[in-house]
């Protein structure tokens, strides 16, 4: 069994490129660090290139885990860790189990969850509704320090800032420009201040052993609970954009609306932000001129589920 892991070409240049050389040579050295601080082995890189770079592996204490080594100059990995080892032990435990972790560094070994399919591979819209319905229910619990996380309207508020200084995208500026506007109508209604999940969707959603789902992966943001709903109805999204996926999408707010008590064009509302910076992300991370006239087509889709 492999104590360390060694990288391949693709993966090392892959990276460098997205986060710099000084971030590859810290995984290195925490990877040592680490697998002998926890006794750990037989490593797998999981290639997602986000804020922080993941891989599978086995603790002699812990059994089968997941290390996660976070980019120092991203504060994401912080708030994860935050938010888990704020919800671990409480309620039912929702959430993945945290073994350790080294929140200076931006580490965390966490238990990996087996079989780990995604609420995706559910093929029944009925069952995975029922199973996010669950999830979020008395879900959310208060911030024990509110400072160190970000808030959803901060979120809305700095990418509507960035899409106002892109000349390239006046029209999708437009559209989150309204979004942040309908944002802080829904905020001055829907107010608590909740420790969010922040990226709940199926991808998100793990089946465990025991036949249940667990939520891992946590941002870890403060807002009102109806802010954790949207990123779920928008995996929902096909590719093409058909009168059958609105009326899918509008059959889903419904449920939700039942369910959860949340009124129907709050959740509508909700959605069309959710769209519109999710959206507004893509660009920012960078897109061609010929993907933008299709992320356009989706944010007017949210519109008009929302007006109709």
């Amino acid at each position: 069994m492999n104590k360390h892991y060694l990288f391949k070409e693709n993966e090392i240049e892959n990276i460098c490129n997205h986060f710099g050389k000084h971030v590859y040579e810290k995984v290195l050295r925490d990877i040592e660090a680490y697998a002998d601080k926890w006794n750990l082995t037989s490593f797998q890189f999981i290639p997602s290139y986000s804020a922080k770079l993941v891989f599978k592996c086995y603790s002699e204490k812990f059994g089968s885990a997941v290390l996660k080594i976070g980019n120092p100059s991203v504060k994401e990995i912080f708030t994860e860790i935050q938010t888990l080892s704020q919800y671990n032990g409480y309620n039912g435990r929702r959430f993945c189990k945290v073994f350790d972790a080294d929140i200076e560094n931006g580490v965390i070994l966490e238990e990996r969850v087996q079989p780990g399919n995604t609420l995706r591979d559910e093929s029944s819209l009925d069952k995975r509704l029922s199973v996010f319905c669950s999830l979020y229910k008395g879900l959310h619990i208060a911030p024990a320090n509110e400072q160190i996380f970000p808030t959803y309207t901060g979120w809305v508020g700095r990418i509507t800032e960035y899409m106002s200084e892109r000349q390239d995208c006046k029209e999708l500026y437009g559209y989150m420009k309204k979004a942040k506007d309908i944002c802080s109508s829904v905020a001055a209604l829907y107010s608590q201040k909740m420790l969010l999940h922040g990226d709940f969707h199926h991808d998100n959603i793990l089946l465990g052993n025991d036949g249940k789902y667990v939520i891992i992966d946590p941002k870890g943001v403060v807002g009102d609970p109806v802010f954790d709903v949207p990123r779920f109805i928008l995996n929902e999204f096909g590719d093409e954009i058909t009168a059958e996926l609105a009326k899918k999408i509008n059959e889903i707010i419904c449920v939700l609306e039942k369910s959860l008590h949340i009124p129907n064009d709050i959740i509508k509302k909700c959605l069309f932000v959710e769209t519109a910076m999710g959206i507004c992300w893509m660009a920012e991370d960078g897109i061609t001129p010929e993907e933008y006239p299709k992320l356009l087509k989706t944010v007017a889709f949210a519109e008009a589920i929302m007006n109709n």
